[in-house]
């Protein structure tokens, strides 16, 4: 009797210490497939510029560098697997790097709503610590936000009200702008094609929506119910 209870417990022993050794693997694995996941994320953003002639990636995939976030709310704005997400109450987050100010130029980025989400890409804007941005225009980055200005609007200016994009997936953001002329475009798309009216007087006085000498980029986060991501943000400088 004692030997048959020896030989389970023997047993029993051998069978835990084989499901744990089993555990450990799985769990390193999964721990090596999350690094190869975050690492090709955090890649994608100099690849994606590297292979399009004269582009410059504007963020590293891991850090801020080069990014100013607005002094309100500035915990809206965190990197997640080299994504740069909005999830929070209004915060800007504003382009600071060495190759701003840009005038002339040519912006990608791949963009993600989530249901309900609404978001914004400005351009030719500058630092504010708080509030909406004043200067420049906005790309609209909105799929189904009860706004009805949609993603890729030049926002009051010419409005866009079907994208042809959906929630939950990736697509390509393009500004384009060359003297007064601006091109927006969406997975290679044009959407906008607007034309800036020569000495045109600011929108209001909270919102200029006009284009200045030169500017940066701001990404926007709009409310706390809009959940947006942004990856491969590069640019290629265009001649004057």
């Amino acid at each position: 009797m004692n030997r048959m209870k020896k030989t389970l417990v023997s047993r029993s022993l051998s069978l835990a210490v084989a499901n744990l050794a089993i555990t450990s693997l799985v769990l390193a694995n999964l721990l090596f497939t999350s690094h190869l996941v975050a690492d090709d994320a955090v890649t994608a953003d100099s690849s994606a510029a590297e292979t399009e002639t004269g582009f410059v990636s504007l963020f590293d995939g891991h850090s801020f560098d080069g990014w100013k976030k607005a002094e309100e709310n500035p915990e809206a704005w965190v990197i997640e697997d080299g994504k740069l997400v909005c999830k929070g109450k209004r915060c800007h987050l504003f382009y600071v790097g060495e190759q701003a100010p840009f005038k002339n130029f040519h912006f990608k980025a791949e963009v993600m709503t989530t249901p309900g989400s609404n978001a914004g890409i400005y351009f030719h804007t500058k630092y504010q610590p708080t509030g909406w941005p004043k200067y420049g225009y906005e790309c609209q980055v909105n799929v189904s936000h009860r706004d009805p200005k949609k993603t890729s609007s030049l926002y009051s200016v010419q409005d866009v009200a079907d994208p042809g994009v959906k929630d939950n997936q990736w697509y390509t953001q393009e500004i384009i702008v060359k003297g007064r002329h601006i091109e927006l475009k969406v997975n290679g798309r044009t959407m906008v094609d607007y034309t800036e009216p020569e000495d045109k007087a600011a929108f209001s006085g909270d919102f200029e929506r006009r284009l200045n000498d030169a500017g940066t980029f701001a990404l926007q986060a709009h409310d706390p119910e809009s959940v947006v991501y942004f990856r491969n943000l590069r640019v290629k400088k265009l001649d004057d």
